[in-house]
């Protein structure tokens, strides 16, 4: 549904409609602050788990559907003989509600799918690190260079570049023991010069990424080289009696680390992404099913850290943005086939990095899918006259245009 999402966003830049980003900033609370913070959050929390007890509740003693409407009408009740809620502006707990409804939503729509549907759960007290206001300047605002929150006070923010467009909603997130400031902006449309170039890109383990013009891009592999670190701070953490003082340091040094190899992951995903919208037109990945991937143990750990769903998101985002066509195409037999005249290896295995073909083709495996990758896109986009070939040795890949 993310990726959904975000085909959307490219529905909606196409159709000359508003595109919305998000500019995330760190903030610094004082005490007081930190602790209004995180007084907020859990009540926000508690709040949550009554609302989900009260659904979870109606249904199975009387078979009754509670719906986010009705909820809502809980939170002026929630203020009224909460002492605690008193304080909070009424976005914030209607925006728990709609969080909760949101979960609620996702659970029937992968009941519905046949997919493990994942029965929304209660929070515990280190499963919840978020609240939100619904509408700029009701509830929070900007003040000079300080974020002014409805019942928190004037919060220092550190702006590492100027928010664009116009403010609608903001999210307030602890993570690792930080605090940032998450902003929804209405932004103009910018797209980059047009550009005719066309590339394919194949996403691997040896080399994570492999592009039809033949770059490479390594796999840095940031989680497995992170992980003697991640064993000595899981065993610090481990030993720490639970509920002490010294335990939850350990946790915040463990929290930073994964925090770490996750910007590490993110920061190099981000560069690779920039560069290739800048620099194409037209770009072809594969619609691969990671979920589903992932179920080989064997593999499951280096997709995982090569953040190819993350890769694939963030390059949607930023096509649209950039105004650049991205197109998906079925995986199937793009690293057996022979790029130059349409064999395929059926006997060519993970182990074999380098293929070579009767017609005289000698090429990195990754870069022969690659190519194979922006010939099935373009075959979907231009249709078969343009690119039909004639290929002597057989079996040969089908000329058919391939369903997205």
């Amino acid at each position: 549904m993310a990726f959904l999402r975000l085909i959307l966003e490219i529905i909606c830049y196409n159709n000359d409609m508003p595109m919305h980003k998000t500019f995330q900033y760190r903030i610094y609370p004082t005490k007081t602050q930190r602790l209004a913070l995180e007084q907020t959050i859990e009540t926000c929390r508690r709040f949550y788990n009554d609302c989900l007890a009260e659904r979870k509740t109606a249904y199975e003693e009387r078979g009754e559907s509670i719906g986010k409407f009705k909820q809502l009408r809980k939170v002026k009740e929630q203020k009224n003989n909460n002492p605690y809620a008193k304080g909070i502006h009424s976005h914030v707990l209607q925006i728990v509600v709609a969080d909760l409804d949101k979960a609620f939503q996702a659970f029937f729509r992968r009941a519905k799918a046949g997919e493990k549907a994942g029965y929304p759960r209660f929070k515990g007290r280190d499963r919840f690190d978020s609240f939100g206001f619904k509408e700029y300047g009701n509830g929070f605002n900007l003040d000079g260079r300080r974020l002014k929150l409805s019942g928190i006070g004037r919060v220092a923010v550190k702006w590492h570049r100027p928010i664009e467009g116009e403010v609608k909603t903001l999210r307030i997130c602890r993570k690792a023991g930080k605090c940032f400031a998450s902003f929804s902006c209405v932004v103009d449309e910018k797209p980059l010069p047009e550009n005719n170039r066309a590339v394919g890109i194949d996403v691997g383990i040896k080399s994570l990424l492999a592009t039809s013009e033949g770059e490479i891009f390594e796999n840095p592999k940031w989680y497995r080289e992170g992980q003697a670190k991640l064993r000595v701070l899981q065993r610090s953490v481990s030993r720490k009696t639970k509920g002490g003082h010294n335990r939850k340091k350990a946790v915040h040094l463990l929290q930073n680390h994964h925090e770490y190899i996750s910007n590490q992951r993110k920061d190099y995903l981000n560069k690779i992404v920039y560069n290739i919208t800048t620099n194409y037109g037209f770009i072809a990945i594969e619609n691969l099913q990671i979920r589903n991937m992932v179920k080989n143990h064997n593999l499951s750990k280096s997709i995982l850290d090569g953040g190819w769903g993350y890769f694939a998101q963030h390059l949607a985002y930023k096509a649209a943005e950039a105004g650049r066509e991205l197109v998906q195409v079925a995986p199937a037999y793009t690293s057996k086939t022979c790029s130059g005249c349409g064999t395929i290896f059926e006997d060519l295995d993970l182990s074999v990095r380098w293929v070579e073909c009767d017609c005289g083709l000698a090429l990195d495996r990754d870069v022969n899918a690659a190519i194979n990758i922006l010939r099935k896109a373009l075959l979907n986009r231009d249709g078969q006259s343009r690119w039909e070939l004639t290929w002597a040795v057989a079996p040969c890949v089908s000329q058919e245009a391939v369903a997205l």
